[in-house]
């Protein structure tokens, strides 16, 4: 007898659950239960031991309720009833991110690296002023190169330099609409919680079925997903942190809320603003690693194959790259922040 068969008896559900059916297919527990001769005479459960009424237990003691295996089918048979309509409107507008992400990689594996390295040097310079950070940048590319992992690295940099752009071009107007509306704010914060605890495995199953593996934009929603909370998080806090006897300046000279926006409260939270940027290109390399698995290029596939077929020194020299990758993009971007700091200063 189940545990809870006496409390449906009670409850006078006993004919409701008998007219239930046989309930489905059996599980391997209830199989082996079976086969082992425990199933028609279970041991009698001590009170202290009282089970969880999941879904499980009362199917066991009530076949009309259906079991945890049914619901997930059931959320599974959902997504997939609206999946058709749903790519017909996300085919079109997801486009032009495979097209941006073909784009770049072409363009960063067209150039050579003779021409890229001193580009990214120059880039480098403008935005830290520092010989020692851009010898460090020419000198990681050029090790990378030696060891022919250059393209892979290069391959790596073009996503994330497209997706950063476009988590950046997307996360901070609505941060800024987060700052301006407390009703914005409430109803985007579940959502930027759910981004940002939701396991990065998670974020790649219903776009699989969505998308064909073998397009770009699988793998560039994943990433943007996971890596552009930060910068909407930090442009809500950092516009909300402006001191307000600077906004009451500003509408004593008689300033719109416009002229407030840009010339007063973006450039007094530029510095949270870039803090957000430099934990989105973070997130984004970290993204970039697990997207391998849906045929992002990179140094993710060379982990990939490490793990794969348990090539050790492969899988340990191309994640010294990625480590490499990351300590380039955080040194730069936080150089980049202290200008602004230091200039805020001045």
């Amino acid at each position: 007898m189940a545990f809870y068969d006496r409390l449906f008896d009670a409850l006078g559900l006993r004919d409701w659950c008998s007219g239930a059916g046989d309930g489905g297919p059996m599980t391997m527990a209830e199989l082996l239960a079976r086969s082992s001769g425990t199933e028609s005479d279970p041991a009698p459960v001590p009170f202290w031991q009282t089970p969880f009424p999941s879904l499980d237990e009362l199917n066991t003691a009530c076949p009309a309720i259906g079991r945890t295996r049914d619901m997930t089918d059931g959320v599974e048979n959902a997504f997939l009833a609206i999946k058709d309509p749903l790519k017909v409107v996300l085919d079109p507008l997801t486009q032009p991110l495979s097209w941006a992400l073909n784009g770049s990689l072409e363009l960063f594996q067209t150039i050579p690296w003779f021409v890229l390295i001193p580009l990214l040097g120059l880039l480098v310079w403008v935005a830290s002023r520092s010989w020692a950070l851009v010898g460090f940048v020419a000198g990681s590319f050029l090790f990378l190169a030696f060891i022919d992992h250059y393209s892979y690295a290069v391959q790596t940099l073009s996503i994330i330099f497209v997706c950063t752009l476009i988590c950046v071009a997307l996360g901070v107007p609505i941060g800024i609409a987060m700052s301006r509306s407390d009703a914005v704010q409430k109803s985007t914060i579940p959502v930027l919680d759910m981004l940002q605890t939701l396991p990065t495995f998670v974020y790649l199953i219903p776009l699989i079925f969505l998308f064909s593996v073998t397009e770009p934009k699988l793998y560039g929603i994943a990433i943007i997903l996971y890596a552009i909370v930060p910068v909407i998080r930090l442009t809500d806090l950092g516009i909300r942190l402006v001191d307000k006897d600077v906004i009451e300046a500003a509408d004593a000279f008689g300033m719109s809320d416009r002229q407030k926006l840009y010339g007063v409260q973006i450039p007094l939270a530029l510095p949270n603003i870039m803090a957000g940027v430099n934990q989105t290109i973070m997130m984004s390399l970290a993204m970039v690693v697990i997207a391998s698995l849906v045929s992002a290029p990179g140094l993710g596939v060379l982990v990939l194959r490490g793990i794969r077929n348990l090539e050790l020194g492969v899988g340990l020299v191309s994640g010294f790259g990625i480590v490499l990758l990351a300590v380039l993009l955080d040194r730069v971007t936080k150089a980049a922040l202290g200008r602004i700091n230091a200039s805020q200063k001045a």
